[in-house]
């Protein structure tokens, strides 16, 4: 993405009637919800623009220079409207510090997304002129026109001969649904079941009523009858070598909310904890050998990053008696590379929708932070540093015992 110039950045905090900007004299009290509303609303691009939309932090409502001090802090926090999970699908975006008008400022541009419609806390914001508005029906109907095929990412195609009725309507509407969008959201409109599918990404659209990747995999009634690899295998092998004997096996399959649960059971099931009285007192120290969030962490991240297209592959994971290895089919995406695999701030997304629908669920609080999360928890569980062997086809993260 090419970084928008001082001169144009001037031009747009000049533009008062501009529905592309948004400014902020500081980022204290509401400022942060209405910033997020702002990218969101930014992502969504209803005007169809095709051009950044840019929030000024440090900027009165005249477009001059309100004297806020840009620190590391609050670019921070701005970098974190992306990752905190708050907006899904996660919006494309750049946070700066520039010099403007002979003071600091903080800029945040936000690409239009390629497959809106982008929600915040539930609700679909857009600009409507120089202001911020909650979509309308017919709004949402044109976001969801926006999408094109050929933009779309595996996890937003049609599974060709699937049929709307695979979709488990009682558990979209009793369950995802009032989860996703906001109640006061659902009590107001009176949106078909066809346009709240589309809405949330389960079907191509109101007018092609095929399930899409994500909605076979979030609502299906038989997931892997229509998508193969959507399972995870798991072994324990008593041992620390391939060919060793295995104790428990079994094939984790079902919606993506159930194959989550019954491998968070798995995990616990075999998460032993040892057990060590200190001599001559009566101290007990307890200490796993691998933390549970590490485990969720790393299983989840193989889940949602795993690539479910040309594919019969499941997610393995196999636990050793020295180790864990969990195996991730399709290797890095996007901005991500076998160089940069792994490190602080390089997060890409193969399955957006799916990244969506986690949020959703419960199983993801902040996106991107998944690895950096692993590693402090092993660090702090005593555990040796994770290790990743990073392939064009597959990502195999180890992670090895306490001591």
């Amino acid at each position: 993405m090419k970084p928008l110039s001082d001169i144009e950045l001037e031009a747009l905090l000049d533009d008062l009637e501009s529905d592309r900007v948004e400014r902020k004299e500081s980022w204290s009290g509401d400022c942060r919800d209405k910033g997020g509303q702002a990218v969101c609303a930014f992502a969504n691009d209803l005007p169809n623009h095709e051009k950044p939309g840019v929030l000024f932090v440090g900027a009165k409502d005249d477009g001059e220079p309100s004297g806020l001090p840009i620190t590391d802090e609050l670019l921070r926090t701005l970098a974190d409207l992306r990752s905190n999970g708050n907006i899904v699908p996660p919006p494309s975006c750049t946070v700066e510090k520039r010099r403007l008008k002979n003071a600091e400022m903080a800029v945040v541009a936000v690409q239009p997304a390629d497959a809106p419609p982008v929600r915040y806390r539930g609700r679909i914001w857009i600009r409507t002129g120089p202001r911020r508005d909650i979509a309308t029906a017919q709004d949402e109907r044109i976001l969801n026109e926006k999408r094109r095929h050929r933009d779309r990412t595996f996890d937003s195609h049609p599974v060709v001969a699937c049929p709307m009725a695979e979709l488990n309507r009682v558990v979209f509407e009793q369950e995802y649904l009032p989860r996703a969008v906001a109640g006061d959201v659902l009590t107001a409109n009176a949106r078909s079941y066809e346009e709240r599918l589309a809405s949330t990404g389960m079907i191509v659209s109101v007018e092609d009523l095929t399930p899409t990747v994500t909605g076979v995999l979030t609502l299906g009634k038989t997931p892997r009858t229509w998508l193969p690899c959507a399972y995870v295998q798991f072994l324990r092998i008593n041992g620390t070598e391939w060919g060793d004997p295995v104790v428990d096996e079994q094939e984790l399959d079902g919606t993506l909310d159930l194959i989550i649960r019954r491998l968070d059971e798995k995990l616990k099931a075999h998460l032993t904890v040892a057990v060590d009285f200190t001599s001559g007192t009566t101290t007990e120290t307890r200490r796993s050998p691998y933390p549970l969030v590490a485990l969720q962490q790393l299983t989840r991240n193989a889940i949602l990053h795993r690539t479910y297209e040309g594919t019969n592959a499941p997610v393995r994971v196999y636990w050793f008696d020295d180790r864990i290895e969990i195996h991730s089919p399709g290797g890095p995406f996007g901005s991500v590379t076998r160089e940069n695999f792994g490190q602080p701030g390089k997060a890409d997304y193969r399955n957006p929708r799916l990244a969506e629908v986690m949020k959703t669920l419960g199983f993801a609080q902040r996106f991107g932070f998944g690895i950096a999360d692993a590693r402090k928890a092993l660090a702090e569980n005593g555990n040796p540093p994770l290790e990743f062997q990073v392939e064009p086809t597959v990502v195999l993260a180890t992670m090895r015992r306490t001591p």
